[in-house]
């Protein structure tokens, strides 16, 4: 959670006390769905772990800050009771239980993860497009003066309350590995992917393709690589396999983004 905070801050900073909204009710309603199941059930209260609570924030760091009040509930409830408890709990769930109630909501609500439309009354100082939704629809020629790296990596795009400040994605990350809570080898192999699959295509045909680095700063990639891919219970532990997961993660997130029909790919993809 730690590792979160500049990115998150920013978040706030860019989106205003929206952004203090959904990431608070993501936050409370996470942990609130824990306590009445382990009421429910009966069993030990866990909610003193801080796991729902780290679900609820990397939940809410996935949203727009215009999110309703019911969506950001709904999502909570499925990631905690559907993608955690009902799997026996914190250790035992085979999905990120955070990326279960995030697909749930984009198949269901695809209209809400439209950024360009979220943030149509709100004014920023750059171009106030989602790239990688420009990128899909329009080509990287058409875009290509829209959004330098050095704009990308320090925020200055549209996207989630959490996922558009780079530096502060990477900061985070960083920090993770040097603590010792996630592995070099899925963040690394993840990014490895993401570069050699973009330049990949690229190569190929650059009149429709764009090079790695849009698609390495923008959307959820950086947030994938370092707090979704490496979700302790749903990810390998082993060094080989990890380097395997996150390169072929990385690799299905931009089959998804040149062939699928969203602009995006991590959610779906990890």
């Amino acid at each position: 959670m730690i590792a979160t905070l500049p990115a998150v801050i920013f978040g706030i900073i860019r989106f205003g006390a929206q952004a203090v909204g959904v990431l608070a009710l993501s936050l409370s309603s996470a942990m609130a769905w824990e306590l009445i199941m382990n009421i429910i059930s009966k069993k030990k209260i866990t909610i003193g772990d801080l796991d729902a609570a780290l679900i609820g924030l990397v939940f809410g760091m996935m949203l727009p800050a215009t999110s309703p009040w019911w969506l950001v509930i709904t999502g909570t409830f499925v990631a905690v009771v559907i993608g955690k408890i009902i799997f026996g709990g914190i250790g035992a769930n085979p999905f990120n239980p955070a990326l279960i109630g995030m697909a749930f909501l984009m198949l269901s609500w695809k209209v809400f993860f439209d950024f360009d439309a979220a943030y149509i009354n709100y004014e920023f100082n750059f171009t106030a497009l989602a790239p990688l939704a420009a990128l899909k629809f329009q080509g990287p020629s058409a875009i290509a003066d829209f959004f330098p790296l050095s704009d990308l990596i320090m925020g200055k795009q549209v996207g989630a309350i959490g996922t558009t400040f780079g530096l502060g994605l990477i900061l985070g990350g960083v920090y993770l590995i040097l603590k010792g809570y996630i592995r070099w080898e899925i963040p690394v192999s993840f990014i490895a992917g993401i570069i050699v699959t973009a330049l990949g295509f690229s190569m190929a045909n650059p009149d429709i393709y764009a090079g790695p680095g849009i698609h390495l700063f923008s959307g959820y990639t950086l947030f994938g690589a370092f707090f979704l891919a490496t979700e302790n219970s749903s990810s390998p532990s082993n060094r080989i396999p990890m380097l395997l997961y996150g390169f072929f993660a990385a690799v299905m997130i931009i089959l998804l983004r040149h062939i699928g029909v969203y602009a995006d790919g991590p959610i779906l993809a990890i």
